[in-house]
């Protein structure tokens, strides 16, 4: 079991979730419990990739989909928290721009917060069962 922090996987967490950034890959080092960052060449290099990446004891971070925290995250919302909404929500993400619309009605709602906070303590929550699935010990 590796130890590593959890304020550096949420990070890498973010980075690589952030609006669409699939040309960068973060890794945990299974030896040392350290961070990396790999890009495509054409978008630069954030930092030293260790040689051995590929072939060596590294485990890939997962991105927001991949622990269900996009749209089916706000579906689970719109049922627990706006179930008279729930139709309309799931017509905003039939189209382009969803989150916008989204987060507009939750704004004239009031409910933005409550928003921010679910998704906040769903992500923390995701992250922690991924790591203690893959045999991550958190500090």
């Amino acid at each position: 079991m590796v130890t590593a922090k959890f304020d550096d996987i949420l990070t890498a967490f973010e980075f690589t979730s952030f609006g669409g950034l699939d040309e960068v890959e973060a890794y945990l080092s299974l030896e040392r419990g350290t961070v990396h960052y790999s890009t495509d060449a054409e978008h630069g290099d954030p930092e030293e990739v260790p040689d051995e990446l590929e072939t060596g004891p590294y485990l890939t971070l997962p991105r927001k989909n991949d622990l269900d925290l996009g749209a089916d995250l706000v579906m689970r919302f719109a049922v627990e928290r706006l179930p008279g909404d729930v139709e309309a929500i799931v017509g905003f993400f039939r189209h382009r721009g969803a989150y916008g619309k989204f987060k507009g009605l939750l704004e004239r709602k009031g409910k933005l917060q409550e928003w921010f906070d679910y998704e906040e303590a769903a992500k923390e929550s995701s992250l922690r069962e991924w790591c203690a699935e893959n045999g991550v010990e958190l500090v």
